[in-house]
């Protein structure tokens, strides 16, 4: 997993057009690279956002570029305006030029959007909104995320160790569809003047098959075990839900699949988290679930996320918010954007070579006893963002060889 903090970024206020571009497929395994000679060149769109967003930001872009380059690879960085920072420079969240700019490159690596400042505006000024334009605009309905507890960092979880130990999940999260996005929603009142605030899940069949599509693919490059998460006791999409992944099955024989409904994966997740390999769910459910996941790792700071499509680029982030408390301070710990960097370079580019090399950078990092104040431990070397970055790169500059943390 990578960590990351970014120095700030000039965001400028219009954008050079880019080239047009025919995507490739993304690739949702961790495959054997035939990384050649030849130098190969991609655009990757930054969106550095708010709060720690540019710290970040800043240090996974070295960090890509460095291992991009040991592989000889060419990447062109755009950095562009999203959340508060584009609110406050567009009055948008998410202006034109920057989705242009974002569905016409090759990948989107994002930092965090969102604080205190732009709590009390309309939600249609607030940062969030800009993120949620932004995956519906690149058609990213498939967000994954790992949890995985690393042997280095075992005691910061704050469950026993014999729980923790061990400890490696997928979360396939469905991302443009279910209550965030349904209709009907609003504010009404009743004939006796009561206020009311309403929302819809909602999903249509093929909206189900192809998130869990998605993750019979991925279980089955995992352990092969898939777990499918749903209230379908109580709800007619989860009904839905189950119905249409449970008929899936079929087509992945190699693949062990179960079914839980959400209140008891919940506990599951504290109580035996090592009998999860791969979870399919829901928006509303994968959103809480994934957050819940992390906080096994004893950090939210080390989780790496990819938001992927059917074509097109596909949007990177680590999954910890803009921390506006310290941003500024050189505080944050940047190693899941990092991790999220290695992401786009498997899943996006499918260049796992360079994605091998960030990820061993990190953990030899980690195995050097730098740590960030989330993740520090007695013994340790505490560093800030900018140190931590300089150690990684360091790792990725003294390997000679890729080994594999896929």
């Amino acid at each position: 997993m990578a960590f990351l903090q970014l120095k700030a970024l000039t965001l400028a206020p219009t954008i050079r057009p880019l080239p047009r571009r025919r995507h490739r497929r993304h690739i949702f395994l961790c495959s054997s690279s035939t990384n050649a000679t030849a130098r190969r060149s991609y655009t990757i769109t930054l969106l550095p956002g708010d709060g720690i967003g540019p710290e970040v930001i800043s240090v996974a872009k070295s960090v890509l570029s460095l291992a991009a380059s040991l592989e000889h690879i060419s990447l062109q960085f755009d950095e562009l305006p999203v959340g508060g920072a584009a609110i406050d420079l567009t009055g948008a969240p998410l202006p034109a030029e920057t989705l242009a700019a974002a569905k016409s490159s090759d990948a989107v690596l994002l930092g965090a959007i969102g604080g205190y400042k732009w709590d009390t505006n309309e939600k249609h000024l607030k940062p969030e909104t800009g993120l949620l334009q932004l995956r519906s605009g690149l058609g990213v309905f498939a967000n994954l995320r790992p949890a995985v507890v690393l042997p280095q960092l075992v005691d910061s979880s704050t469950l026993k160790r014999e729980v923790a130990e061990g400890v490696d999940i997928m979360v396939v999260r469905e991302l443009t569809g279910g209550i965030y996005f349904g209709n009907p929603r609003g504010f009404r009142k009743d004939d006796k003047g009561e206020d009311f605030g309403f929302n819809t899940e909602v999903y249509s069949g093929s909206e189900i098959d192809r998130i869990a599509r998605i993750a019979f693919k991925v279980a089955r490059k995992r352990r092969g075990m898939l777990c499918s998460v749903d209230k379908a006791n109580v709800l007619e999409s989860s009904m839905l839900w189950r119905k249409r992944v449970s008929a899936l099955a079929a087509e992945f024989p190699d693949v062990e699949l179960s079914h839980m409904y959400v209140d008891n994966a919940a506990m599951q997740l504290i109580r035996d988290p090592k009998q999860f390999d791969t979870i399919v769910t829901n928006n509303i459910f994968g959103d809480i679930l994934s957050d819940e996941a992390s906080m096994l790792t004893g950090s939210i700071g080390m989780l790496p996320s990819a938001s992927v499509g059917e074509s097109g680029p596909g949007l990177f982030e680590p999954i910890h918010g803009s921390a506006p408390d310290i941003a500024g301070q050189d505080k944050a710990n940047p190693l899941a954007t990092v991790l999220s960097a290695a992401m786009l370079l498997r899943y996006a580019l499918g260049e796992e070579n360079a994605a091998r090399r960030i990820e061993d950078a990190v953990i030899e990092t980690l195995n050097m006893g730098f740590r960030t104040g989330d993740i520090f431990s007695a013994g340790m070397t505490l560093v800030g963002c900018k140190r931590m970055g300089e150690e990684v790169l360091k790792s990725v500059e003294s390997r000679k060889t890729t080994g594999a943390l896929c």
